[in-house]
């Protein structure tokens, strides 16, 4: 039977057998009725009660989920929006950018020695904040640093990411957070937004059981409900001392909901104990604060790991005087009140069980994915808030599916997308190659593997910086799209300037003419702040099935191709084939080789005479390495040198060739009435740390007894055009010292007037390239004599490299150019072999 029907008939047998009774048996009756009223209502309230916290820890869970995952979205933004180091990081910032990502605040976690702490955040109270007495948060911080996924069983777990459980925010227990932690190995922190108060707990606010408690309380009879964790209730508080501050978690709080006016601890801690252990609802009747009360404990275990009990405390006194009132009436009203009750019973039945109907339909929509519909129920009971609850919780559904629709695009495309470039990445092309060869399989298509790397790039970062870098890249990018055809074209970029490129159904004859013409492309200038910057591009070909059927082979042996382009100059496309195999080893070998080198100190110094022709004087010498292994032979400068460079080992030869060609230069000297100078090239690597260089140079003159005025330094046009004030400051400091300051191979660089005129600089040396194209008739010297007209004009000193000619040196003497070096004169030379060379020279 409905309740529809029961309610009415319930209440008309209720009244008639009421009639028929006696005033005694209407006073025990109405006694238990009024009691078996009392246990209804009881229930009811308990079980809406219990409803509603149910109700709140699900929704809670679900909606700390939605905020891990809108941390992780704000981690993400954070993350593209900051430096890789937090030493470059101010607190500032992070206040800037909370506002910007829309969190409350922004720390960043970094280790110690035995610790991670805060290091920089939007708030105050997180700086240096300690966390190793955290518990699995501090396991979940070590976790993230190891890139390792988090395993503590608490809060969300996401690539690279955990959030955890809503609590009491231990640097400042006034408030109440949530928190997310980001740590992918690409910076030295991890980064730390959070939720705070209203963002956190407007959820429970909004639809927990507070409202619902108060509501009920409101009832004549009930004086207090109260939600205990019977967990902790009873039991000596769990106090956190954390960061010089006290408090305690949200799980281990005695009372998660309601008042607890009406005191009696010690019984209650028992009764709560009891009706968890035996499951059953529990009562006792006392005297406090002066009212004959009823206390019902019920125990709820809809949630296992979590039972909670509530607590409901009843004025029994009001139960004695309804049955006094309720007897003296009785007969009067009796009739009246059969008629009454069974008018109402129908009214009342109808007024609840339609509008429990009407929104037990809507939550079976919700719970079918239907969302967005809204229940037009004006009621202002708790029927009306449970309405307004359903609608909001759907409205909420709706809008979350489509924010998680909207998400999920955007992640779709970031995840195979490159950010600078918006090309596709290396994640696309991992995935997606294998599909194109199974394809091509099928069809007897073929795939053709473009692999390119651009030249000199790294002299652009150098001298530039990394920005004007990322500009040149997204150049790059475009002009690689602009020279192929969209169809049956994949472009990606594999990450710094290395690009590679899918041809689909195209033969070897169309893809080599598409690579020349992505090269030719790319080699023009590239205008960047007004200069004019000229890269190239290496390009190696891998062709699908022609030189094998594996998907990551196929990339290796484009990307073979690629350097063997490099080591013929670059600006080249060169299809794979097995001779590159053994090339390729070779790189490897000569880097081990190079090491044992540097080690065993198997390098050795040469000296190139520089000669004032005018006067046949030898006035100096410029200092070169040169290396001869007993398994590779003599290695060319040009080869080893640029290996030394990418491996981190260039340091280690210029502090060898300064102490070695320093103390043999002063050596000489003593025994000399004209003193020799030395020059030693200089590259970038020295001027990362421009105070530490200008340091070790005055260290190492001072220990050879070398004087300052002997000592030349040799650099590139590419090291000014950074003109950072600390590389400016230590180049006039050292010319301060007497050291004489030389543009090495000027004019095939980045030329500029510029730096001429304002920079220390005291001598150009002509590029033997344009030296060696001066012909027997003087033709081509155009560029040399403007090189020195121009030093002239200037003020500086000039000299040639790479004289061989007697006809190049009779130019430069009427030019009046007198220094100069190169084989005409002599090749460099060991240490012993010069020596000779000054005796035999000496005037």
């Amino acid at each position: 039977m409905s309740i529809k029907k029961k309610m009415p008939l319930i209440f008309c047998m209720l009244v008639f057998f009421i009639l028929l009774t006696n005033n005694t048996i209407h006073y025990i009756r109405s006694k238990n009725q009024l009691l078996a009223n009392n246990e209804r209502e009881i229930d009811m309230i308990t079980k809406e009660v219990s409803f509603q916290v149910e109700n709140i820890r699900d929704g809670s869970l679900y909606v700390e989920d939605i905020l891990g995952r809108n941390l992780r979205m704000a981690s993400l933004a954070i993350k593209h929006a900051l430096p890789p180091n937090y030493q470059d990081i101010t607190n500032e910032q992070l206040k800037k950018l909370a506002q910007e990502v829309m969190v409350s605040h922004i720390t960043l976690l970094a280790k110690t020695d035995d610790d991670i702490i805060g290091v920089r955040s939007s708030d105050s109270k997180e700086i240096n904040m300690s966390t190793k007495g955290w518990g699995y948060w501090y396991d979940a911080f070590q976790q993230l640093f190891a890139l390792t996924p988090v395993s503590v069983g608490k809060g969300l777990t996401l690539p690279h990411f955990w959030s955890g459980p809503i609590e009491v925010a231990s640097s400042n227990p006034d408030h109440t957070d949530k928190w997310g932690y980001f740590f992918d190995g690409t910076t030295n922190y991890i980064i730390n937004p959070y939720f705070r108060d209203n963002e956190v707990l407007e959820y429970e606010r909004q639809f927990g059981p507070g409202e619902v408690i108060k509501g009920f309380t409101k009832e004549r009879g009930v004086l207090e409900i109260t939600v205990f964790n019977p967990k902790n209730f009873g039991k000596k508080k769990e106090i956190v001392h954390l960061n010089g501050n006290s408090y305690i978690r949200i799980s281990a709080q005695q009372i998660w909901y309601g008042s607890y006016k009406y005191r009696n601890e010690k019984v209650d801690a028992s009764f709560i104990k009891r009706a968890i252990n035996t499951r059953h609802v529990l009562s006792y009747r006392n005297q406090i604060k002066g009212k004959n009360l009823m206390k019902t404990f019920v125990p709820v275990y809809s949630t296992p790991s979590e039972p909670f009990v509530i607590g409901l405390v009843y004025n029994y006194g009001l139960i004695k005087e309804e049955l006094m009132r309720e007897l003296f009436v009785h007969l009067l009203l009796s009739f009246v009140i059969m008629i009454i009750v069974l008018i109402i019973s129908l009214i009342f039945s109808r007024s609840i069980t339609q509008p429990i109907g009407y929104i037990v339909e809507q939550v079976n929509e919700i719970a079918q994915g239907k969302f967005g519909n809204i229940l037009n129920l004006k009621r202002k009971d708790e029927l009306g808030l449970l309405t307004e609850n359903v609608n909001a919780l759907s409205k909420d559904l709706q809008s979350y599916v489509t924010d998680l629709n909207k998400s999920k695009a955007l992640i779709e495309y970031q995840a195979y997308h490159d950010p600078l470039t918006g090309l596709l990445n290396r994640r696309y092309l991992q995935e997606k190659l294998k599909s194109y060869i199974d394809q091509a399989n099928e069809t007897g298509d073929t795939v053709s593997v473009l692999f390119i790397d651009i030249d000199r790039f790294k002299q652009v970062n150098d001298s530039f910086g990394h920005n004007k870098g990322d500009e040149i890249l997204k150049m790059v990018a475009e002009r690689i799209k602009e020279s192929l055809p969209s169809e049956n074209t994949i472009i990606t970029r594999q990450g710094g300037d290395e690009f590679i490129i899918l041809l689909l159904s195209q033969s070897l004859i169309e893809t080599k003419a598409a690579a020349e013409k992505v090269v030719n492309n790319l080699k023009k200038a590239y205008l960047l702040d007004g200069n004019e910057i000229y890269l190239g591009a290496s390009c190696g070909i891998g062709l699908f099935p022609e030189h094998t059927n594996n998907m990551d082979t196929l990339v290796v042996y484009a990307d073979l191709a690629m350097y063997s382009a490099k080591k013929l100059g670059g600006n080249k496309v060169i299809v794979y084939s097995e001779k590159l195999i053994q090339t390729s080893i070779e790189r490897p070998k000569l880097e081990a080789r190079l090491r044992k080198a540097i080690e065993t100190e198997s390098v050795e110094v040469y000296y190139q005479p520089k000669v004032n022709v005018e006067t046949g004087m030898i006035f100096g010498m410029e200092a070169l390495l040169r290396w001869h292994d007993e398994e590779l032979g003599n290695v060319s400068p040009d080869l080893f040198i640029p290996i030394a460079e990418d491996i981190g080992l260039i340091h280690s030869l210029w502090e060898f060739v300064m102490k070695e060609a320093c103390q043999q230069v002063s050596k000489w000297n003593r025994t000399r009435s004209n003193p020799l100078s030395v020059s030693i090239n200089f590259s970038a690597r020295q001027f990362q740390e421009p105070r530490s260089m200008v340091k070790q140079v005055q260290e190492i003159l001072e220990e050879s007894q070398l004087g300052c005025g002997n000592f030349e330094i040799e650099i590139t046009e590419s090291i000014l055009l950074n003109n950072s004030s600390e590389i400016v400051e230590s180049l006039k400091t050292l010319q301060n010292m007497g050291i004489a300051i030389s543009i090495d191979d000027f004019g095939t660089g980045y030329s500029s007037l510029s730096y001429l005129k304002n920079l220390p600089i005291d001598i150009l040396k002509i590029d033997k390239s344009f030296i060696q194209d001066i012909h027997e008739d003087t033709a081509n010297s155009e560029i040399a004599e403007a090189v020195i007209n121009l030093a002239r004009s200037l003020h500086l000193k000039v000299i040639a490299e790479g004289v061989e000619e007697e006809y190049q040196k009779d130019f430069l003497l009427s030019k009046n150019c007198v220094q100069m070096q190169g084989y005409l004169f002599s090749k460099p030379l060991n240490k012993q072999k010069f020596e000779q060379f000054l005796q035999k020279n000496a005037k």
